[in-house]
């Protein structure tokens, strides 16, 4: 019985193995496919989630909401303290315990733009593919003097959206293909104040903070998960102890 139980483990590791590369491949191959650049984000890095929100606060958060998370839980989330949110991502004069609400009135919204900024309280989830989206999204944006804002985006054309980190990642032209209108690359005609390097590693940053923001028990739910996997790991030793012991005068 027990000569039987290595060749079962090991089938069991070898089929673990082989789906976790599957999984990990069909995403990069879907991501590649698709035309959206992998983000390569991590909601544990609680240093790329407080850069996130520093550029949230200081970029987006004049036309978008977030308004499914709370100041105070926020703070918790990203090791920051009550002062800190207060003094340096509270620009509303909201209550610690508020929801994060924009600064501009639904109806401005409609005005500037058509349409009302929406809340970005679960942008990522509602994207098929979720953070390489958003990611793709800060990294396609190129000025289009044909749009009412001056920017369109490769990744959603005709967005009535103007481009917040211009300043940051600079100004992209679209190159056109020969005899269409669609665009087969973007160049960076014009240097921003960082460079394409760290313009990639701010954009992971607020990708990372709005996947955060898409789902903040997902942080506990990790931890947890550790935990639930070492109980598990225990107690199955224990049932095949006891099973051993249950059937060692079995033959």
């Amino acid at each position: 019985m027990t000569k039987r139980l290595f060749p079962m483990k090991k089938i069991f590791i070898s089929f673990a193995l082989t789906v976790g590369l599957v999984a990990g491949v069909t995403t990069t191959v879907a991501a590649e496919e698709g035309g959206f650049q992998a983000a390569g984000n991590n909601i544990r890095d609680q240093a790329s989630l407080q850069r996130g929100a520093k550029l949230f606060f200081n970029y987006c958060v004049g036309c978008h909401s977030l308004k499914y998370v709370r100041y105070s839980r926020m703070a918790e989330d990203l090791g920051l303290s009550e002062d800190e949110v207060m003094k340096n991502l509270n620009f509303t004069g909201a209550k610690f315990g508020d929801p994060v609400i924009s600064h501009m009135p639904e109806d401005s919204g409609q005005q500037f733009f058509g349409k009302a900024p929406p809340d970005l309280s679960l942008e990522v989830r509602a994207k098929e593919q979720g953070p390489d989206w958003v990611f793709s999204y800060l990294n396609s944006f190129y000025v289009d003097p044909t749009r009412p804002v001056g920017w369109n985006n490769t990744v959603f054309p005709n967005a009535s959206m103007p481009f917040p980190l211009w300043e940051l990642q600079g100004i992209q032209t679209a190159v056109k293909k020969e005899g269409s209108d669609d665009v087969e690359k973007l160049e960076l005609s014009q240097p921003g104040k960082l460079t394409p390097a760290q313009y990639q590693q701010a954009a992971r940053d607020l990708t990372n903070f709005l996947e955060y923001a898409s789902e903040p028990a997902a942080l506990q739910r990790q931890r947890y998960g550790i935990w639930v996997l070492l109980f598990l790991a225990g107690f199955t030793f224990l049932a095949y102890l006891l099973k051993k012991e249950y059937w060692k005068d079995v033959h």
